[in-house]
This record gives C-alpha cells, structure tokens and sequence, in this order.
C-alpha cells in the first residue's frame, strides 16, 4: 500500500513537471539550476497575477453595482479553489527544492486562464445576454 502511494506520487510529480517543463523552456531557458528556475517561475507568476489585477479591476469599473458584488464573491472563490488546487498540484513534491516552482508554475497557469476569462467579459457585444457586463462604449 506504502509502494503504491509513493508510487501515485511519484507519476504525479513526473506529470507536474512535464506539464510545467514546457512552459517553463520558453521563459526560461537560460535558467541552470533549481533556485533559477524557481525564481524564474515566480516571476511568471508574479507577471501573470499583475496582469491578472488589471483586468479584474476593468472588469469591476465596467460592471453594475449586482454584477460588481457578483464578480468580487467569484473572485474570492477562485482565488480559494486556485490556491488549493495549485496545493494539492505540488503536493508530490512537499519538501523538494522543485516545489516551488511547481506550485509558481501551476498557479501561473491558472491565473493566466483566469485573466482570459476575465477579459472574455470586456469584450461583451451589445445584445449578449449571457455576458453580465456592458460592452466597452
């Protein structure tokens, strides 16, 4: 039971790195060693979350007063579901200097999906009922 769990582990880790290794090549390339590449991979992620609030926060000028509450209570949300999903997403590597750049990657990957939903809204066109924002004026 011991050797499956580890074994689980140990696909899991080898899946995370495959998944970040190649988003990672582009930005990253001339990063040698761990600390690089996790200092590299933070910083993705550093550039994807400004990105990130930019858009938010156009977001939340163009929306009502109901869809800016709305659009805050889901941000919250993802946030906590973003956070937990990038924890158990690096929880293969606990106490491996690969970790955080597991975790750095995993959690550029969801924020950058989550700026591009974000500025999927921004783009509502006139008529759009499923598109709680106004289009741009």
């Amino acid at each position: 039971m011991e050797s499956e769990r580890n074994m689980k582990r140990i696909v899991l880790t080898c899946a995370a790195l495959l998944l970040s290794g190649q988003a990672l090549a582009d930005d990253c390339a001339s990063a040698n060693t761990q600390l690089e590449m996790n200092t590299c991979a933070a910083e993705q992620y550093k550039l994807a979350d400004a990105k990130l609030n930019d858009t938010y926060q156009n977001a939340l000028k163009r929306a009502a007063p109901p869809q800016r509450d709305l659009l805050k209570k889901a941000q919250v949300a993802w946030i906590t579901l973003r956070d937990a999903d990038c924890a158990l997403i690096s929880s293969g590597t606990e106490g491996g200097s690969v970790q955080p750049m597991i975790s750095s990657q995993c959690l550029t990957d969801k924020t950058n999906e989550r700026e591009a939903f974000l500025a999927s809204l921004l783009q509502c066109e006139e008529g759009d009922l499923s598109c709680p924002l106004p289009p741009a004026g």
